[in-house]
């Protein structure tokens, strides 16, 4: 048997195909447009999204043993549609979007986010769908009249394809965790957060598992079954084979992020990591993990490379110089603000202890330690909850870097694994996909080991001091955004 994954990402949706021994052949990828219509704000356009979508399942068509399909989606991306004609009334607002900013700071002083932390396990904070949500309620007027005439729809892009592929105004509780709209230890919409941010909770859709039978796909002149749809991060994160409490990942993408299974445990944090749902399996109850991002770990590359840092990527694989750290010139890759565990969107990236004789190497250097050091954060965030096991394997874009990967496993003390497979996100929403469907998919987790080095003391403490100075420097310097 086969099974068809489809990785809806922040930047392309891809299309592979994963057969019962572990094989992962490309099917289609399809990058989308990024759109940048203010400082602060990231959309994509949903019509755009879906004709990928449909696209990828018309290249599948003609797979003669297709038994599944696994969706994988970007997580906290969000929009409004019209029930009746499906048309979605603006564009979505992407997960990097921060245009809830103030209106998220009005919420904290006015001491909403002991609320949101206790029901949703979530720190208030522009990156989750509750406030994207609630400003298209503010601000889009047709949203009001459509919720007035019962036809608004409201959710994150999973339940938009899922209403127009499947017929089924429905998400997962992988996705709804992630909006600070669902109550962690019910699964189910809160109407008190709802009521917070200005959400109709009768416009969301229903919280389903992650697995099941999720509804038909139209795979060419085929109905092929949906019985996946999953977070991105949580689908790499069954995708590594990670399923006891301790097993965890980190995937470098856009943004960095590591997951940590907690198992049947919901861990409530007060300091950083973010409890959340791993998956939920059909007739189970749900496995929580711990989460931890960094919002700019390979845009925080691609960003330097567009400034003219370097030209190809083969240029900073390796640097003959010492760690930039221990010549006194720190990065911190702040660039969209310091998610876990400091959750300050106001912070701003920065370099510190340039000179006169401070190179385009150097400050790659710096940009890749500094990213390996905000990872470092989040790892030491979540053991302060839970074991984190080792090894670690990671993947993404960035762990084909040999200097990020060798500082990153000294930075971390642990011993690293980077993952052979180029899609575990595709590996995991397959393997869960065909197993929803009575299928099992060879798990084939290989990787190149890489030996932590002892690094000497102070290096950390230098990065946290650094990432202390930033904090709240988008608000003028004054330390506004700091808590």
């Amino acid at each position: 048997m086969t099974a068809l994954a489809i990785d809806q990402g922040t930047t392309s949706t891809r299309a592979l195909l994963v057969d019962a021994a572990g094989g992962i052949p490309p099917l289609l990828g399809l990058p989308h447009r990024q759109s940048y219509p203010r400082p602060g704000w990231v959309e994509h356009d949903p019509e755009e999204l879906i004709a990928n979508l449909r696209a990828c399942l018309d290249a599948a068509g003609g797979i003669a043993d297709l038994a599944a399909v696994g969706l994988a989606n970007q997580g906290e991306s969000c929009l409004a549609w019209d029930s009746h004609t499906g048309q979605a009334l603006g564009p979505v607002i992407v997960w990097q979007d921060d245009r809830t900013r103030d209106h998220i700071e009005d919420l904290r002083r006015a001491g909403a986010e002991p609320l949101v932390r206790d029901r949703a396990g979530l720190p208030l904070d522009a990156y989750f769908s509750a406030s994207k949500l609630g400003w298209i309620m503010r601000e889009i007027p047709q949203a009001a009249t459509l919720a007035a005439q019962g036809r608004l729809r409201l959710g994150t892009t999973d339940a938009f394809f899922r209403d127009r592929l499947t017929g089924r105004f429905e998400t997962d509780v992988t996705t709804a965790s992630r909006t600070a709209l669902m109550n962690l230890a019910t699964c189910t919409w809160d109407t008190e957060l709802c009521a917070l941010f200005g959400v109709p909770p009768e416009a969301l859709p229903a919280i389903g598992p992650t697995t099941g039978a999720l509804g038909a796909l139209a795979c060419g002149a085929r109905a092929v079954p949906l019985t996946a749809s999953i977070v991105d991060q949580q689908a790499s994160l069954h995708g590594h084979g990670c399923r006891d409490a301790g097993d965890t990942k980190i995937t470098f993408g856009t943004g960095a992020f590591a997951l940590s299974v907690s198992g049947p445990t919901l861990h409530r944090t007060e300091d950083g990591p973010l409890p959340t749902v791993a998956w939920q399996k059909a007739g189970e109850a749900p496995v929580y993990a711990l989460d931890g991002g960094v919002y700019a770990a390979s845009a925080a590359v691609n960003w330097a490379r567009g400034l003219g840092l370097f030209a190809d990527f083969a240029e900073i694989d390796d640097f003959t110089a010492p760690p930039a750290i221990g010549r006194g010139l720190v990065f911190v890759p702040a660039l969209a603000g310091l998610a876990c565990p400091h959750w300050d969107r106001r912070a701003r990236g920065a370099w510190m202890g340039l000179s006169l004789d401070t190179g385009p190497r150097d400050m790659m250097q710096a940009v890749l330690e500094g990213v390996a050091f905000r990872t470092a954060q989040v790892i030491a965030a979540i053991a302060r909850h839970q074991p984190v096991g080792a090894p670690i394997p990671i993947d993404g874009g960035m762990t084909a870097n040999r200097y990020f990967c060798q500082f990153l496993a000294d930075t971390l003390g642990r011993e690293l694994i980077v993952s052979d497979a180029p899609e575990l996100t595709a590996v995991g929403a397959a393997t869960l996909a065909a197993e929803a469907a009575g299928q099992q998919i060879a798990a084939n987790a290989t990787g190149r080991r890489i030996t932590p080095r002892a690094q000497p003391p102070g290096f950390g403490q230098a990065f946290d001091a650094a990432c202390a100075m930033v904090r709240g420097f988008g608000a003028g310097g004054t330390g506004e955004g700091a808590s």
